[in-house]
């Protein structure tokens, strides 16, 4: 079932923490609320859950305002950074403790936690105590509890972020592949951009409370709205270089950048009124950047190789650093001096306030 918010604000005291937020998360999406330590994320994650109450606006779920129910009533399961299981219970125990709670048969209880079991591959562990388990089996033991309750509404909490680098990918392709499973609508928070890339129908930026940008993560990625979006979504960051405006033409601007290096940028552009001499910001994606000896002049301080991607970390004569992707090449540039240039279709500008120009 889907989950709406309309117009939902949280304050603590004098510090309102969520600002006048509206979503739409559409019945078996696979939502992720993305951005820095401190933006609401998790604030907006539980006030869905109904562990934080709302200041203002209203929450439904399935169709059904439920900001003044209570949480075990809003048909929603919660699986949270850490893990939670009991040490004494084993794994069939822990999954099946909210059915013992309800009073469930013992052979329907049964039924439920080996079909849970089996889709999470938890069958050969059910008589083990969570001490015995690996990380990824506690947490996956974690969402079977979860997946028992048959919630209309998944919610995670940063679950994998305990978890060493190789077990986040296996559990992301496996949180993947679940939802594809069993077709519920889960919403999922994460400080990690790959993680909500590689998971996410739709993202959700958030930042000081306020919702930046929500849209499918190719969207983002390819049409941020904002140089906040446009530097937290990819990996590496866009790069961002400040300029000036010297002529516009049509659909095309030209850009020089200010510094002591005034390289000059085209910057296509349709809807944008610019005029000669207004200052913007030039945005590039390292892997759209590339190596010509009549484009600006950058020395490469380090390149990273990682086989047939690698990235070359280098500065500009004032200091700024651009990252250049390159696949294939072998040659080693470090130290080296290079020019780098753009198709003008992929530099993207925004103004003094951050906002896109289109």
């Amino acid at each position: 079932m889907g989950v709406r918010l309309h117009n939902v604000s949280k304050e603590f005291g004098a510090f309102e923490v969520i600002r006048d937020v509206s979503m739409d998360i559409p019945p078996g999406s696979f939502a992720v609320f993305v951005g820095p330590s401190g933006c609401g994320k998790s604030t907006l994650l539980r006030m869905i859950a109904g562990l934080e109450e709302t200041t203002s606006g209203t929450i439904e779920i399935a169709g059904r305002d439920v900001t003044q129910v209570e949480p075990a009533e809003r048909g929603v399961a919660m699986v949270f950074q850490s893990y939670a299981l009991y040490p004494h219970l084993n794994v069939f125990d822990n999954m099946a403790f909210s059915l013992s709670l309800a009073r469930t048969p013992k052979a329907r209880t049964r039924e439920i936690v080996h079909e849970a079991a089996r889709i999470l591959k938890l069958e050969e562990q059910l008589d083990k105590k969570p001490s015995q388990l690996s990380g990824g089996q506690r947490q996956r033991v974690a969402i079977g509890r979860a997946i028992v309750r048959k919630p209309e509404v998944f919610l995670f909490d940063e679950p994998l972020s305990n978890l060493d680098a190789e077990l986040r990918v296996q559990m992301r392709l496996e949180l993947t592949r679940l939802h594809r499973q069993i077709g519920a609508t889960m919403i999922y928070v994460t400080h990690d951009q790959v993680e909500a890339m590689t998971l996410a129908d739709k993202i959700f930026v958030l930042k000081d409370g306020i919702v930046q940008q929500a849209g499918a993560p190719l969207e983002l990625y390819d049409n941020p709205d904002n140089r906040f979006v446009a530097g937290f979504i990819g990996s590496p960051s866009m790069n961002f270089l400040p300029a000036e405006v010297v002529s516009v033409e049509g659909g095309s601007v030209a850009a020089r950048t200010l510094g002591e290096v005034a390289h000059t940028w085209r910057v296509a552009l349709t809807q944008s009124r610019l005029s000669p001499g207004e200052r913007i910001s030039i945005g590039i994606r390292p892997e759209h950047l590339k190596l010509s000896d009549d484009g600006m002049p950058v020395r490469v301080e380090v390149a990273e190789e990682l086989g047939d991607v690698s990235y070359l970390y280098s500065r500009i004569a004032d200091g700024t650093e651009i990252i250049v992707e390159r696949h294939g090449s072998r040659d080693r540039l470090d130290g080296k001096n290079v020019g780098v240039t753009a198709d003008p279709a992929n530099v993207l500008a925004f103004d003094e306030k951050g906002q896109r120009l289109r």
